[in-house]
């Protein structure tokens, strides 16, 4: 195992969350962090508690021109970048029938194309390391739910764009992973929940440790650990993993018959409540990701 002591990290999404308890975990262990997130005033806060080996970045995943200036940012203030943390996410819930169509392509726009403009930002310099690069996917990757289908394909998508990615870079040295995580206790899924009542409702009805909540602690331990190894998957918990191969069996009719109960009960009170609130975003994540309706595509 590779130590990250004296590692230059760049981690989207960075002020909050799993973000921010990786950051923590990093400077403890000797590495420097650059910080990159749209919500300024938590980045403010966490780049002072870290001191000199962070350094906070207002900036847009987005939007490509964004990043890259947040790259060029984080070379001059540390000199490189060993590793990307293609962290930065956001959730969307109610059915595809209610589900706001903007708030659609929001999530796409950030959990898809962020990741890319993230890697386009920083791949020159991963490779001068021969770094190491953590796509952050989802255990959605592995079991689509119900009321959440553009998270579900986001995270799809993000696990395909690492492994794609991981083909293209390993013959130069680059290691490439994602990170599927179930529930963390993170502000985005306390948010959700305090807004959709009926998404607690939804993670109940599942059965086992499928409903259980992993600190972000534990979560920012294990992204540690899959960094200084390298890690092809991060799985948190570690018996996540086994969803994967379990995929074929969970996209059944007998089982998605099983499912369909518990969705038939909960699925519509979700949707009452998405058309309640006027938005299928939680009120944190509308105000600090805002969608332009006069730039919205027509149809």
């Amino acid at each position: 195992m590779s130590s990250v002591a004296g590692k230059v990290v760049f981690i989207t999404g960075g002020a909050r969350g799993i973000g921010a308890a990786t950051a923590r975990l990093l400077v403890q262990r000797g590495a420097k962090v650059a910080l990159v997130d749209v919500d300024e005033p938590p980045l403010r806060e966490l780049e002072t508690e870290l001191g000199e080996n962070a350094v906070g970045i207002v900036a847009d995943v987005t939007n490509l021109e964004s990043m890259e200036a947040a790259a060029t940012e984080a070379v001059a203030r540390f000199g490189r970048i060993d590793v990307t943390v293609a962290n930065a996410g956001i959730a969307s819930y109610g059915s595809l029938e209610v589900v706001d169509p903007a708030a659609f392509r929001k999530v796409i726009d950030i959990n898809i194309t962020g990741v890319f403009h993230t890697i386009r930002a920083t791949v020159d310099q991963i490779l001068a390391q021969r770094g190491y690069v953590l796509i952050v996917s989802s255990a959605a990757a592995y079991a689509h739910s119900a009321g959440m289908a553009p998270y579900n394909a986001s995270k799809a998508g993000a696990e395909h764009l690492a492994n794609a990615f991981r083909l293209e870079m390993a013959h130069r040295g680059v290691a490439v992973g994602s990170a599927h995580m179930l529930w963390i206790d993170t502000p985005l899924v306390r948010e959700s929940r305090a807004d959709i009542t009926a998404a607690n409702d939804m993670v109940e009805a599942l059965p086992g440790p499928l409903s259980d909540t992993v600190s972000v602690e534990e979560c920012a331990a294990a992204f540690v650990a899959g960094i200084e190894e390298r890690k092809t998957r991060v799985n948190v918990p570690g018996w996540v993993g086994g969803l994967r191969f379990l995929k074929p069996i969970l996209s059944t009719r007998l089982v998605e018959r099983l499912l369909a109960r518990d969705v038939k009960r909960i699925l519509p009170a979700m949707d009452s409540q998405v058309r309640a609130l006027g938005r299928s975003l939680s009120e944190r994540t509308a105000a600090i990701n805002p969608i332009d309706r006069d730039h919205e595509p027509v149809g």
